[in-house]
This record gives C-alpha cells, sequence and structure tokens, in this order.
C-alpha cells in the first residue's frame, strides 16, 4: 500500500489513469465483459501477471549468469561410471 503524499478514499486500492490505444482499450473492455471482471480487475489482473513474468524472467537471467561462470561438464571418471550402470538396465 503506497503511504506518502496519497490522498486516501473510499477504497484500499490505488486510483489512477491511465493512457492506452483505442484498439487495446476497446479489446481489454470486451475481455473484462466476457471474463464478467471490471476492467480494474482486469487490467490488476495483467499488471499483476506482467510483474510476476518480468520478476521470473530476472531470475532466469540471474541464474544463467551465475551458472554460466561454472563449467557443469561432468567428471569424465564419473561419466564412465554412470555410462557402465545404465549398460546394466533393462528398459
Amino acid at each position: 500500500m503506497v503511504k506518502s503524499g496519497y490522498n486516501y478514499s473510499y477504497t484500499s486500492s490505488m486510483k489512477t489513469a491511465v493512457s492506452m490505444p483505442d484498439e487495446l482499450f476497446l479489446r481489454a473492455d470486451a475481455t473484462a465483459r466476457r471474463l464478467k471482471l471490471s476492467r480494474s480487475a482486469l487490467y490488476a489482473k495483467a499488471v499483476s501477471a506482467y510483474l510476476e513474468q518480468q520478476e521470473n524472467a530476472e531470475i532466469t537471467r540471474r541464474l544463467n549468469e551465475v551458472y554460466s561462470r561454472t563449467s557443469s561438464k561432468l567428471d569424465p571418471q564419473l561419466a564412465r561410471m554412470q555410462a557402465k550402470l545404465l549398460k546394466k538396465e533393462d528398459w
């Protein structure tokens, strides 16, 4: 919840104005009606999903950065041992 300088009204939600292309607005409006959601609820869900996607992408980027510094190559002796074990199994 935003605290500093915001003029609270009868709701606990932030009110905001958003500008977007007419076509996007019409598609969002039709989708909200189809899903029986208010436009506010649709926008809140969309922003939440987008932010989660961005956070997940950032986590993946950071993990890739860490793992790119370390070799993931299997130790040759361990690879031979695994290969021996796989030959013994019946599939």
